[in-house]
């Protein structure tokens, strides 16, 4: 029989400490969005034939890992992540904020992020996102 986690475990944690998923999440989460939201894509960096590149794919990945909890790959690199800064350049409206949670839950659900974990993501990415947040509506 297994045990459950402890309590004390992180996203990453429950998450399977799977970096594999996490990367997956993002390259699905960057796919949903340049089909579904082109205005929150054109707002990263592409490549010549336009797709987000696999520098700011990697980032994220990096950064997202970390955030669950899990390895430090992102700060070793970039330093503190600084996300208001980071993102002072783009218009981050209630349009883009919800824009970007609709493509990272689309991300979620294909690769069955579900449960206790996903119901905290879906809080404190909300969360974040809602911080962002630096144009009025």
């Amino acid at each position: 029989m297994e045990e459950p986690p402890s309590p004390a475990a992180t996203p990453y944690q429950l998450m399977g400490d799977s970096e594999a998923l996490v990367r997956a999440i993002v390259a699905t989460f960057y796919r949903r969005m340049a089909e579904a939201e082109p205005e929150l894509a054109a707002t990263h960096e592409l490549d010549a034939h336009g797709f987000i590149t696999d520098r700011t794919q990697t980032r994220f990945a990096h950064f997202l890992i970390e955030w669950l909890g899990g390895p430090n790959l992102y700060t070793p690199t970039n330093g503190h992540p600084r996300l208001r800064m980071r993102h002072a350049r783009v218009v981050i409206n209630a349009t883009m904020r919800d824009a970007w949670l609709r493509c990272m839950s689309y991300a979620m659900d294909e690769h069955r992020v579900s449960g206790e974990v996903r119901t905290f993501l879906d809080g404190r990415l909300s969360d974040v996102a809602d911080f962002l947040r630096n144009h009025p509506d």
